[in-house]
């Protein structure tokens, strides 16, 4: 059974925390990795486990919509092309 540290979890995260979290997480590559140690790892307060998760899940939202739209119009403009070509 997981001890859970009580002052590490009701304390909230200060404005300075979150600052420096979303800056963190806004560096392309570094940011990513960030917010999966964040998520997933281990002594981390609550709220910071939830936001990078919850933002993980907008980064997948967005890499599946892009790559919809990608193909959409990808095949629209080839479709286009071709029939130039004739």
């Amino acid at each position: 059974m997981e001890v859970i540290d009580e002052n590490k979890h009701s304390k909230p995260l200060s404005i300075s925390d979150w600052l420096l979290t979303i800056f963190l997480s806004s560096i392309p590559v570094a940011g990513l990795i960030l917010l999966l140690i964040w998520a997933f790892g281990d002594n981390q307060p609550t709220e910071k486990v939830n936001w990078a998760k919850a933002t993980l899940i907008w980064y997948l939202i967005g890499i599946v919509a892009a790559s919809f739209f990608f193909m959409l119009f990808g095949a629209a403009l080839l479709a286009g092309m071709a029939s130039m070509n004739q």
